[in-house]
């Protein structure tokens, strides 16, 4: 092969490769451009979504675009969002942007909005504004805002929760302007089946009888008026004792025997008087018959009736003292023998006598309750005194153990305690099988009739967040935190003064979990 050909083949082979290179070269530059355009077109979607209804691109563009068509060419749509001077979201229109904050400096949230153009503010004389707010549950609020120093304010206050969609309407001369934010604070989304796994329950406000009640401390208590402290009333020794602690007793039982010589000496003396009534009484009859035989004076006659009163009187002296001290008036063959008697069926509750002791009359032997019966005392505060009244029914629960039962309030203390500052009321226990022990400590719930309310919900729906009572409404894609005012409940259902209409879904069972939620997401936004 000769120089000249190898090198005309080799020029050709250069100039194949050559033709090749430039044109793959020219595919790849222009798939290179495509993929560039798509992926400026894919990134501008996305910004798109981050800012919401503020920006218009892609399908929402088209929206937005539709949107300027029908509010003519002098309304105008926020095209981007950043943060403002005073906190606030601020959103651009042009070379229009207003700032918007939820301002809640002075306790009651409202709207503020500070209009700037080109980064001036705005004079807020000419301009006029209004808000609609959407909120996921369907409610629609319309404002009106008016000038308040440097900016605009919402005459009314934007109550909780704090999740919405604001539609804000600017009008400046000709040109009307149209920004859009959404806030979805308290919020936590949720699907239908994430709410069934996390054991989430939904019911809806409503109507509903709700019994008041309020729960005391008390304690149970012998009752006073069937407890009896028996004493002997007068001095002796102890001859016998017949009765036991914690036995039962019947009426006219003997408790205890005593050698009382005290006992002795009065019923000796009622014994004399006996005698000086006979024969008082043998001698006024003598002298009466004479008397009316004409054999002797009336003045004999009238002397002996007179002694007969006096001894009449006497005996009958005798015989009061001895019934006072609880003795029989016949000594049945003993005249210091004293018996001491149950007053009343009852239970031996003390017992404070052994036998040969000597005891004095004011001494305290035996302490018998009728247990049939006893006291369940409530302290009330002072606050809680006027729902505590006379004839109020109770129910009464055992600290120690389970066992209830039913009662009325039989008496209120018209008193308050110093250093408890609180007043003592009086239930009257009905104790047949003797359960309620004095000395048990109880839990008393005054009941009080019962109210029907316009809207109440489950209690257990009720959660507190921030020293605020709330309940997590149902909306489409989740629940939101709704504050509420709330008034009586019974333990089972909550009224609900403000805050929540009838009719409205809420979760019950598993509300909890949305608060541990809500909590776990204000500590990640914190950190």
């Amino acid at each position: 092969m000769s120089l000249k050909n190898m090198t005309t083949r080799i020029s050709r082979k250069h100039l194949i490769a050559v033709a090749l290179i430039i044109a793959f070269g020219g595919v790849a530059g222009v798939f290179i451009l495509h993929s560039g355009q798509g992926s400026s077109e894919s990134e501008s979607h996305a910004h798109t979504e981050e800012h919401g209804d503020a920006e218009h691109h892609g399908a929402k563009a088209d929206k937005a675009h539709a949107d300027d068509a029908s509010h003519g060419d002098a309304e105008h749509h926020a095209q981007a969002t950043s943060p403002g001077a005073h906190g606030g979201t601020l959103l651009t229109d042009g070379t229009t942007s207003v700032e918007i904050q939820l301002d809640e400096s002075a306790g009651e949230p409202v709207m503020r909005l500070w209009l700037l153009d080109n980064g001036k503010p705005i004079a807020l004389g000419a301009i006029k504004a209004h808000l609609t707010l959407t909120r996921p549950t369907g409610e629609v609020e319309q404002m009106e805002f008016a000038v308040d120093k440097d900016s605009l304010k919402t005459r009314g206050t934007i109550a909780e929760p704090q999740v919405f969609n604001a539609a804000v309407v600017i009008e400046t001369g000709s040109q009307t302007r149209r920004f859009t934010l959404n806030r979805e604070e308290g919020k936590v989304e949720l699907n239908n089946e994430q709410i069934k796994t996390a054991g989430i329950e939904i019911g809806r406000s409503g109507p509903a009888r709700i019994r008041s009640s309020l729960q005391l401390p008390g304690e149970i208590r012998f009752n006073e008026d069937r407890t009896a402290h028996v004493v002997p009333r007068v001095a002796g020794v102890v001859e016998a004792v017949s009765a036991n602690l914690g036995q039962l007793v019947k009426k006219g039982q003997v408790l205890a025997v005593l050698a009382s010589p005290a006992l002795s000496e009065q019923r000796s003396e009622l014994m004399a008087a006996r005698k000086r009534l006979s024969f008082a009484k043998t001698t006024y009859e003598r002298e009466k018959k004479l008397w009316e035989e004409k054999i002797s004076a009336e003045q004999d006659y009238l002397q002996a009736r007179q002694v007969l009163r006096e001894a009449e009187i006497a005996v009958a002296n005798v015989q009061q003292k001895l019934t006072a001290i609880g003795a029989s008036v016949d000594a049945d063959g003993s005249l210091n023998r004293y018996v001491l008697r149950a007053p009343f069926d009852g239970m031996i509750v003390e017992k404070h006598i052994a036998l040969g002791e000597a005891v004095k009359e004011d001494g305290q032997v035996f302490t018998i309750s009728d247990l049939s019966t006893v006291w369940a005392e409530i302290s009330v505060p002072a606050k809680d005194l006027a729902r505590v009244r006379v004839g109020e029914k109770v129910t009464i629960r055992a600290s120690s153990f389970d066992s209830t039962a039913t009662g009325t309030v039989a008496y209120v203390g018209a008193l308050i305690g110093e250093q408890t500052r609180t007043a003592r009321a009086r239930v009257l226990l009905s104790n047949p099988h003797g359960s309620w022990r004095p000395g048990l400590f109880v839990n008393v719930e005054v009941i009080s009739n019962e109210t029907e309310v316009p809207v109440a919900v489950l209690s257990e729906a009720i959660q507190s967040m921030d020293g605020k009572s709330v309940v997590f409404v149902r909306v489409s894609d989740g629940f939101v935190t709704q504050p509420v005012q709330i008034g009586r409940s019974d333990g089972a259902r909550t009224e609900i003064l403000s805050g929540l209409k009838t009719g409205t879904p809420y979760a019950t069972a598993g509300s909890f979990v949305l608060k541990a939620e809500i909590g776990k997401g204000s500590a990640e936004h914190e950190h």
